[in-house]
């Protein structure tokens, strides 16, 4: 299956549903690594930490399906990854100590490698995707 034009397609509450997860109750969801409490400070930072390490699954679990070409099961991941950086912007108003905030950049380190590497997949469809649709422009006008 080939990657969607855009692998923002999906909503987030739907990316999350139609992934299959229950309530959020199932230890191999990102979103279940998230907290869902309300603590001390000291606690939340912690948990901040987890909205990251969540994420950081979740982008692990996208580039696995890039790899294998299951471009649907990337487009429910990055809808899961958009509603845990939703819940991530709520919580990050607590500072994050020096060795939690040196962990955190750790952490966006490998998303960002991830994400790069998930690019890289997509892109050679992405642009002959393009080169089809330019070529049908011309010959429908």
């Amino acid at each position: 299956m080939k990657p969607p034009r855009s692998l923002r397609s999906l909503p987030p509450e739907d990316a999350v549903s139609a992934f299959g997860w229950p309530d959020g109750n199932d230890m191999t969801c990102p979103t279940a690594l998230a907290p869902q409490r309300n603590e001390p400070a000291a606690a939340m930072t912690t948990d901040l930490l987890n909205y990251y390490e969540a994420i950081e699954q979740a982008s692990k679990d996208m580039l696995d399906a890039a790899r294998r070409g299951n471009w649907d099961e990337v487009v429910k991941l990055e809808g899961a990854c958009v509603v845990l950086i939703g819940k991530l912007k709520l919580a990050a108003a607590q500072p994050l100590a020096s060795e939690q905030a040196q962990l955190k950049s750790r952490i966006m380190q490998r998303i960002l490698v991830n994400d790069a590497e998930i690019r890289n997949l997509a892109e050679p469809w992405l642009d002959d995707l393009d080169h089809i649709l330019a070529g049908r422009a011309k010959t429908l006008h």
